[in-house]
């Protein structure tokens, strides 16, 4: 490539990234819920002809960035991209094709040159609520955890399904800010969209074929790479975690080769009767978000640089389970996942890698209102504050680092933002009475795991309600490095 291309494919490169990066900003401007909007628990990207992932936003967790990339691809086998038109975007919530479980929804578009298909966008956002029991882990299959939303039409030619909206309102407990949120992702994925014609205009390119090939390949090889330089062999890992009813052991054998790495899950627990349970396609997610993060950080993460990634768990184990087990609250197990990975290439790369740390996020749903009992001092009169239902998202310190402490309070490796405490009292009746760090909670060492905190949380007028509080580790912790504690 000459020197004058050369120059021309980072300008493109660069471009890309502001587009997505603008996407994602967009939807946390537009959403109505404060999961995306305070939190940013979403993904956005842009995709070539085929499906493949060429750039994503910074913005974002790597559990909706990585199964999106692979949801784009079951889009197009149920609506090929020949069959699509100028305005048509695509929804859909199933966790086997899209993000593991029905509170994130993922909004496909096109983009059209004409009468052709250029490009698509996506985004993947949570959803505060999706009907059913609320997030948490007590329903007993998918049917009763909310709303599912096969691959369907959002809009045609430009023009909304309403009649898909009015059921999906019809079915949720906070039916407005549902419909905004859905709403925003059609405004984020459109205003990309016209950003990207722009760029083609400029550069007098018909598509972004030509780029994203040299994009991707040159993705792929940056990690291929990386590989080639690491020691080749198998390591085996496995860590404990508290689970629901009993504790869940995770297994991992990681095998180094030439030019691709596979994580075999053989030997982890089988599927929870209770919704903990992780569908391939998040699993895969975050170990090759693991992954990455210690073999390729300076690599793209596209199609290209997630190809020699691969993943192996048994169906029906808590890591790859089929419809229709449960899977609502399936981050207290998922989000485990880069520890157990790290696990592994801690053998491998010694002194190199972090230690465990909290990493299941706790991001209650809270409901209340008219409609809930109160039982308290034996009285069951009902409350007349008004229905609310909410998610806050905050977590524990990450585990130490290699020459640093961990961080406190961070959610890792989610990355996430903990929702401030005023936006959850403006929007909810809630009230926290405390929320503070948990002295020296990180452990002792020469460089010690971050602290967690410690929060109370009430209503106003001591009204009652209903928390489904999701966490781990509170029996069998985070575990050190290197002999430390």
């Amino acid at each position: 490539m000459t020197g004058q291309a050369e120059v021309r494919l980072q300008v493109v490169w660069n471009r890309l990234l502001a587009i997505v990066e603008e996407q994602a900003q967009t939807l946390m401007r537009t959403a109505f819920s404060s999961t995306v909007r305070e939190a940013g628990d979403l993904a956005a990207g842009v995709f070539d002809r085929s499906g493949r992932m060429v750039a994503q936003a910074v913005t974002g967790t790597p559990g909706h960035v990585n199964t999106m990339a692979e949801a784009v691809g079951h889009f197009l086998e149920r609506f090929p991209l020949d069959t699509m038109r100028p305005g048509d975007h695509f929804i859909t919530n199933d966790p086997w094709l899209a993000s593991g479980h029905l509170h994130d929804i993922t909004v496909v578009s096109p983009v059209f040159s004409g009468s052709r298909a250029v490009a698509l966008f996506a985004c993947c956002c949570h959803q505060v609520d999706i009907g059913g029991l609320g997030q948490g882990a007590d329903g007993r299959s998918i049917y009763e955890e909310g709303l599912q939303i096969p691959p369907l039409h959002l809009a045609r030619a430009g023009v909304l399904n309403e009649d898909l909206l009015a059921m999906v309102c019809g079915n949720v407990r906070m039916p407005y800010e549902v419909r905004g949120d859905i709403i925003s992702y059609v405004t984020a994925n459109d205003s990309a969209a016209r950003q990207l014609l722009a760029l083609l205009a400029e550069l007098g390119a018909e598509d972004i074929e030509q780029f994203a090939e040299a994009i991707l390949r040159r993705s792929r090889k940056a990690v291929e790479d990386a590989i080639g330089a690491l020691p080749k062999g198998c390591w085996r890992h496995e860590i404990r975690i508290d689970g629901y009813d009993e504790p869940i052991v995770l297994r991992a054998a990681l095998t180094i080769g030439e030019r691709d790495i596979l994580v075999d899950y053989q030997g982890s627990s089988a599927a929870s009767p209770f919704g903990i349970n992780v569908v391939l396609n998040y699993c895969l997610a975050y170990t090759s978000f693991a992954l990455k993060c210690l073999v390729a950080p300076e690599a793209p993460n596209n199609a290209g640089s997630l190809a020699p990634f691969r993943v192996s768990a048994p169906e029906d184990s808590v890591l790859n389970a089929q419809r229709p087990w449960p899977v609502s609250a399936r981050h207290v197990v998922g989000l485990m996942l880069p520890d157990l990975v790290f696990g592994c290439l801690h053998q491998v790369l010694p002194g190199g890698v972090p230690a465990e740390g909290a990493s299941s996020l706790w991001n209650p749903q809270i409901t209340g209102g008219g409609s809930l009992i109160s039982e308290m001092d034996g009285e069951n009169a009902a409350s007349d504050l008004a229905e609310f239902s909410t998610v806050i998202f905050h977590c524990g310190g990450t585990g130490a680092r290699p020459g640093k402490d961990g961080l406190s309070a961070t959610a890792f490796p989610s990355g996430v933002r903990n929702v401030p405490v005023e936006v959850s009292e403006a929007i909810s009746p809630l009230v926290f009475w405390r929320k503070e760090y948990r002295t020296d909670s990180g452990g002792p060492g020469a460089e010690r795991g971050g602290l967690g905190q410690v929060m109370e949380i009430g209503t106003v007028e001591a009204a009652p309600f209903a928390i489904s509080a999701m966490f781990d580790r509170v029996d069998h912790p985070p575990r050190g490095r290197s002999e430390g504690s």
